[in-house]
């Protein structure tokens, strides 16, 4: 699940969430906003059952997937856009 909310100024803060659990182990957001580096970007357990990670990121088109423990790719079914092999978010 993708989340915005609008900061002062052009940028805009994306929190990406996914189930504690699935997919198992790490899981890391790499994208064009961080030229596609496994690691810098890594989701956080959160108390309700779901794991997530803020980025700023200012206007534009981003590309994005989710990067898990084993090279598992995923995309994101809430992105603006699905492309192939990789999820669009428009900020």
């Amino acid at each position: 699940m993708i989340k915005r909310s609008r900061l002062f100024g052009a940028k805009t803060r994306v929190t990406f969430t996914l189930p504690a659990d699935e997919p198992a182990g790490e899981v890391s957001v790499v994208g064009t906003f961080n030229d596609w580096e496994p690691g810098r970007h890594v989701l956080v357990a959160r108390r309700n059952g779901s794991r997530s990670i803020s980025i700023t990121l200012p206007p534009g088109e981003h590309r994005f997937r989710y990067l898990a423990t084993g090279g598992v790719w995923l995309d994101d079914e809430t992105a603006d856009e699905i492309e192939d092999q990789a999820s669009v978010i428009r900020t």
